[in-house]
């Protein structure tokens, strides 16, 4: 089927609740609404109220309820209506669900899955355009999963679904109908934590994830003088070390591009891995390209914020010419 990402995703809940009668989908507005984004549309009408919950306006209670539906045997997704939104469930999220196959020594599993919309760049209000990947990815016993497209992000809910940990799902707002893509009807998994190489090369290894994959991949098709690797994570947390450095091993140059602001994120953790590991391969200093330290700004000035083909463009030649 040719599908957007909501319709993939919409796909994919279903299946998944069709699959598994202890899945429980609970949120705002995600029962006769079918969401803000209307991801969980039609899903309250098939599976009943009993199934699909429409919560108060209180993010941290969606968070503890989770928490304690999983505990009990469900296998709760959540919805946080944004990404800033979900930090009054900060606490809940990182004292409870992130601790709690620790603090019972391996004996109990908490699977539940939080959906959040993420990134920038449709002129939305304060509190809309966070790219939170970086808070949750420091926190252990988190997964932090971030698709850039249909297909992925189908197999990655359907294996989020799956997984006995705790998954962040990181839905990038931009992305919901920006494009369609040929999604199988049937149920597949894209494994969690596995990185995909979308494009081969062997001069510039070129990481990056999110809203951002569209645009490296657009410039990449410009640059037929350069040969670069495109790495999409998908998977924040736990990182595809294997596949990056392998990579850097080949092409000796490494650029890394993300939303997300510059300081403290995932690039400068991938940055430090590869000098850590693979520094005598690089033939340059690593690059990133990522959004100014600073608070996301008014829908008037996001274009100066976030990373677009121009700097990335400009990014590559710099490298290319060390």
């Amino acid at each position: 089927m040719m599908a957007n990402m909501v319709t993939a995703l919409n796909n994919a809940l279903d299946q998944i609740m069709a699959e598994n009668k202890d899945v429980v989908i609970l949120g705002e507005d995600v029962g006769k609404d079918g969401g803000v984004f209307r991801v969980t549309d039609g899903l309250f009408d098939k599976y009943g109220r009993d199934r699909v919950l429409d919560t108060p306006l209180a993010e941290s209670s969606i968070a503890g309820v989770s928490i304690g539906m999983a505990a009990s045997g469900l296998r709760p997704i959540a919805e946080m209506q944004f990404a800033g939104f979900m930090l009054l469930a900060f606490s809940q999220i990182v004292n409870h669900a992130a601790r709690f196959r620790a603090r019972t020594r391996g004996g109990y599993t908490l699977p539940m899955v939080i959906r959040t919309p993420v990134s920038g760049g449709v002129r939305t209000l304060e509190h809309h355009s966070d790219s939170p990947e970086a808070l949750y990815s420091h926190i252990g016993g988190l997964v932090v999963v971030e698709p850039s497209n249909p297909y992925d992000a189908k197999g990655l809910m359907i294996a989020a679904s799956h997984s006995d940990d705790p998954v962040i799902f990181l839905e990038p707002t931009k992305l919901y109908r920006l494009f369609k893509q040929e999604v199988p009807e049937d149920m597949y998994e894209v494994q969690l934590s596995k990185a995909n190489v979308m494009k081969e090369g062997d001069e510039l290894t070129i990481v990056t994830w999110g809203t951002m994959v569209n645009v490296v991949n657009n410039v990449v098709a410009k640059k037929k003088n350069v040969s670069a690797e495109v790495i999409d994570l998908r998977t924040i947390n736990p990182l595809d070390e294997e596949t990056i450095l392998k990579s850097v091993e080949k092409t000796g140059r490494v650029m890394i591009v993300h939303e997300a602001s510059m300081s403290f994120g995932p690039g400068a953790e991938i940055a430090a891995r590869i000098a850590e590991k693979e520094i005598f391969h690089l033939s340059a200093p690593v690059v990133r390209v990522a959004a100014p330290s600073l608070p996301y700004p008014f829908p008037g000035y996001e274009q100066y914020y976030v990373p677009n083909e121009l700097r990335v463009s400009k990014a590559i030649d710099k490298i290319m010419s060390e």
